[in-house]
């Protein structure tokens, strides 16, 4: 019995290790004067442009949005991951 359990830590523990060695990449970032930016906070940027486009053309057609204190987040948070998507796959 005390080898099987010392095999089944001995899985778990490269489990473990492998799972946290996969996340030691490079983050993308991007240089904007000087100083380097996470690109997550650059999709949110643009994210946030483009919900404030979406709600001028629901405006300008008279779409009418029902809760808009869901709609609103709940857009940014849309186009913040598909531009995370399309940019950085």
């Amino acid at each position: 019995m005390n080898g099987n359990r010392s095999i089944r830590l001995v899985r778990y523990g490269l489990v473990v290790s492998s799972l946290s060695l996969a996340g030691c990449q490079r983050a993308p970032s991007f240089d904007v004067l000087g100083s380097f930016f996470p690109a997550w906070l650059v999709c949110l940027a643009a994210a946030l442009l483009l919900t404030v486009l979406a709600r001028w053309m629901c405006l300008r057609l008279r779409i009418p949005l029902a809760p808009p204190i869901l709609i609103y987040p709940s857009l940014t948070a849309l186009f913040t991951f598909a531009l995370w998507f399309i940019c950085f796959r």
